[in-house]
């Protein structure tokens, strides 16, 4: 493949998760969240991307929704799961996917608010159709996802280089 070639990556944050007494780390998901997670995965599935890579925060509500979503996908990425995940900022993030092997064409993240969030606005110097307006009316609430596509190797992902492809959040 040519690192010139268009790659997507789709920030996706993790369903609703439960405040039992554990760590903020080991935070199980909700019933909510659960049912959400499932319904992202069919959501991610339509979009017919072919995903190469699934990185993946290391707390609990992020591998829980990564495994009921992925379960929805005709075909299965290689995930890693990523501790620099877990609480990044969009800086943290951006470090984490200059990262990846150019062989690598589309990209999920499956990580945490604001971080996620964060990523998805400083990336998206433009947008398609109202992907940005839907965005910005509803926030990143959990489960909801946006696809940004950007054009060369992973190492020159930065600040304003995507286009927002698409958005979607539950019950959207």
């Amino acid at each position: 493949m040519s690192v010139a070639e268009s790659r997507r990556i789709v920030l996706f944050r993790h369903a609703k998760a439960d405040w039992p007494q554990v760590t903020d780390h080991e935070r199980p998901l909700a019933d909510r969240g659960r049912m959400d997670a499932a319904e992202a995965g069919r959501r991610l599935a339509d979009t017919d991307i072919p995903f190469d890579l699934a990185l993946c925060s290391t707390a609990t509500r992020t591998r829980e929704t990564w495994k009921l979503a992925v379960h929805e996908f005709p075909h299965r990425p290689k995930t890693i799961y990523e501790e620099r995940v877990y609480e990044a900022s969009p800086g943290e993030l951006i470090a984490v996917l200059n990262e990846t092997p150019d062989d690598a064409q589309n990209v999920l993240l499956i990580g945490h608010n604001p971080g996620v969030q964060g990523l998805a606005e400083i990336l998206s110097g433009s947008a398609e159709s109202d992907a940005r307006e839907r965005m910005s009316r509803r926030g990143f609430p959990a489960a909801a996802f946006a696809v940004v596509s950007f054009s060369g190797p992973w190492k020159t992902l930065e600040p304003g280089v995507g286009t927002l492809l698409d958005y979607w959040a539950p019950s959207e």
